[in-house]
């Protein structure tokens, strides 16, 4: 036990850890500030040691398992980390970066093609001075991100602001739904409380009278 708790840990038992602190999360066995906090740890952990203390106080938790080995979740029922889980965030990263790059290279270079067509024949292939300087500014940022870990970083706060989102929808549901309730909650006299309160004063002072004369 004491060798592998030195071993060093995937993205994807990373991802499995996540996810055990976000069903955790769910099932309020930890506050948000709670969750928030030991996902950028899971996140910045490097052993299986690191990660194993994020979990250990929580029931049914197991040690971090490599990829594809199923993790306890949501009352018992197992859900299976996919062996891709910390490709994917990688692959999802890297798609982002580049997509703005690959877009506008594109429409470049149909620009010229058309050009060069009606031309009838090529022209000076000016999207070299597009996608050249542009190209080796995004290369740069792509070996720094993931030199530092940033796509496991930008999933993580990806995750905390899902989290923020659907803790407000909550809250606004239970306003919503305590709102709800206050047009409609009846006086003692069988009345609503707004009903009542739009009522005549001398329409209430006379009711006892003609209660009296029948």
């Amino acid at each position: 036990m004491d060798g592998r708790d030195g071993m060093r840990a995937a993205d994807s038992d990373r991802q499995a850890v996540a996810e055990r602190l976000r069903v955790a999360l769910d099932e309020g066995r930890l506050d948000l500030h709670e969750y928030d906090e030991r996902l950028q740890r899971a996140y910045a952990a490097r052993t299986y040691a690191e990660l194993d203390a994020l979990v250990g106080d929580l029931p049914g938790a197991a040690a971090a398992v490599p990829a594809g080995v199923p993790v306890p979740r949501d009352g018992g029922a197992d859900a299976p980390v996919p062996a891709e889980g910390g490709r994917g965030v990688t692959a999802r990263w890297l798609a982002e970066v580049w997509e703005p790059w690959l877009k506008v290279v594109g429409i470049v270079v149909v620009i010229w093609v058309v050009t060069s067509l009606a031309a009838g024949e090529p022209n000076y292939f000016w999207p070299g001075w597009v996608a050249g300087p542009w190209g080796a500014v995004v290369l740069v940022r792509t070996v720094t991100g993931l030199a530092t870990g940033e796509p496991r970083r930008q999933a993580a706060e990806r995750e905390r602001r899902r989290q923020r989102r659907a803790e407000k929808r909550a809250l606004k549901r239970e306003r919503a739904a305590i709102a709800g309730q206050q047009p409609g909650e009846i006086g003692a006299d069988g009345v609503a409380g707004d009903e009542a309160a739009g009522r005549d004063p001398g329409e209430q002072a006379r009711r006892p009278e003609r209660g009296g004369t029948a």
